[in-house]
């Protein structure tokens, strides 16, 4: 067991506390199984030494960290380190990057070992983080029942200001925003020169470790993506080498004119894809894994087997990071929206505007010169407008929906 805890505390002693992303004040850290899911690169690794380096604060060695990918693993069980570290006294278990996970025998994987860690060792809380991709999967161990799952997203621009030590400032609903946004911006507004600041989230500001090397962050965000479709969500869906060839193809049609108004015979006939059903799964597996995001007008049934209306990228950074043509900011407006409001919110097409959120508020979304004609008969009608700092009345600020997490 001293090679765990040499191999733990060296890695959680290195972390830093100074700034903590907003799901770490949500999560219920006292549940016994917490799931943490979310995309690459967000800081899920991050938030669990945060948390371990708090509770060894309090009584040492009572929390471990171990990656499952780690050459550790490669003769070890998660089953069987728990069994020693439980006799040591360890209270807390982080188990990151599950989906890589080498199985110890065939039909008894990760889920299965964590299930009857969790059965076996009751005074074990354990906490494991995984790829957005694992929301595919279909495991041997039922963990329903026992787990609490949290979604991670990327910062959003209220985090990214605090992260580069511009602003510090509260997060806030969407009623909240909807109802007070004049003195929300204001506040905000009184000391900082909010839009520059804003255009620079839009080109690299989703991801937190844009600042451990900006000239390389589209370099590595381009890895992240090949990682997610050629590793992630092949250990996930057990497709094939092909198949993840055909998801990149998918994703360089879809990027080359978003947001997208799928042509699936078009997209079939492209990709050498032979029925519809097979297409809408691999759009599927894009949006599990937060590379894509689809939007409907409707909800109807399975969400898998429905054709998207449009389809966005994950985030703004994916957009410049493909280095699409042009600064297409009618599209990046979009996205960035998009992508601050899923978080927490239904969002779906409407017949008039841009985004029904909720089932209850119409949005439009633009610049300046954006006016009310589309949506003017329209109750709960707002447009969310780009390059201006405050609002006026159901004219509010864009960059203040990054405020909402």
């Amino acid at each position: 067991m001293q090679e765990v805890f040499n191999y733990s505390n060296g890695i959680i002693d290195e972390v830093k506390l100074e700034f903590k992303r907003y799901l770490f004040h949500l999560i219920n850290w006292d549940s016994r199984l917490i799931e943490i899911l979310g995309a690459r690169g967000v800081g899920k690794t991050t938030l669990m030494l945060q948390k371990a380096r708090l509770l060894n604060s309090k009584v040492s060695n009572q929390a471990v960290y171990i990656s499952l990918d780690d050459k550790l693993m490669f003769n070890h069980s998660i089953v069987d380190i728990a069994d020693g570290l439980e006799k040591y006294g360890v209270k807390y278990l982080f188990l990151d990057e599950v989906h890589k996970y080498p199985p110890k025998q065939k039909g008894y994987d990760w889920t299965a070992e964590i299930k009857n860690t969790y059965d076996r060792y009751p005074g074990l809380n354990i906490v494991y983080s995984g790829s957005s991709a694992l929301k595919i999967y279909k495991g041997h161990g039922d963990l329903s029942r026992r787990k609490s799952t949290y979604h991670f997203a990327g910062l959003s621009f209220r985090e990214f200001l605090e992260l580069n030590r511009i602003g510090t400032f509260r997060d806030f609903s969407l009623t909240s925003l909807l109802e007070n946004h004049q003195e929300i911006s204001a506040s905000v507004t009184k000391d900082i020169k909010i839009i520059p600041h804003f255009k620079q989230y839009l080109k690299t500001g989703y991801f937190p470790f844009y600042n451990e090397d900006p000239p390389s962050y589209f370099n590595r965000l381009l890895s992240i993506l090949n990682v997610i479709i050629e590793t992630d969500i092949p250990a996930v869906s057990d497709i094939s080498f092909e198949t993840s060839l055909k998801l990149k193809k998918l994703l360089a049609a879809i990027a080359s004119t978003v947001p997208y108004v799928p042509n699936l015979l078009k997209l079939r006939q492209e990709l050498f894809i032979a029925d519809q059903r097979t297409l809408l799964k691999y759009l599927d597996y894009l949006e599990k894994a937060e590379v894509v995001n689809t939007i409907m007008q409707k909800a109807k049934g399975n969400k898998i087997m429905q054709k998207p209306d449009k389809i966005y990228l994950g985030n703004t950074n994916i957009f410049y990071g493909l280095n699409l043509l042009g600064e297409e900011m009618g599209t990046i407006r979009e996205t960035f929206f998009n992508s601050q409001l899923d978080t927490a919110h239904e969002l779906r097409l409407p017949e008039k505007g841009d985004f029904l959120v909720d089932g209850k508020y119409i949005f439009e979304v633009g610049g300046r010169s954006k006016t009310f004609k589309q949506i003017k008969d329209l109750n709960n009608a707002y447009i969310a407008v780009d390059d201006i700092e405050t609002g006026a009345f159901n004219q509010i600020p864009l960059w203040l929906f990054g405020f909402l997490y």
